[in-house]
C-alpha cells in the first residue's frame, strides 16, 4: 500500500494567478474594444460616430 504525501510547497504557477488573470482580461479588453472601433468604421460612420464607439467600448 503506498500512502499520500503531502506536498507543502507552492509552485509558481499558484502564486502568479493574478497576472495571469490581469494579462488575459486586459487582452480581452483591447480585442473588444478594436473590434467595436473596426464594425463601426467599417459601417462608414463618421469620424465623431467612431470616437463615440471606442469610449463607449472603453466605459
Amino acid at each position: 500500500m503506498s500512502r499520500l504525501h503531502v506536498h507543502p510547497e507552492r509552485h509558481l504557477v499558484a502564486r502568479i494567478g493574478w497576472l495571469r488573470a490581469a494579462v488575459l482580461g486586459a487582452n480581452d479588453g483591447i480585442v473588444s474594444t478594436a473590434s467595436l472601433i473596426v464594425g463601426v468604421a467599417a459601417a462608414a460612420a463618421t469620424q465623431n460616430d467612431v470616437l463615440l464607439a471606442g469610449v463607449a467600448g472603453l466605459v
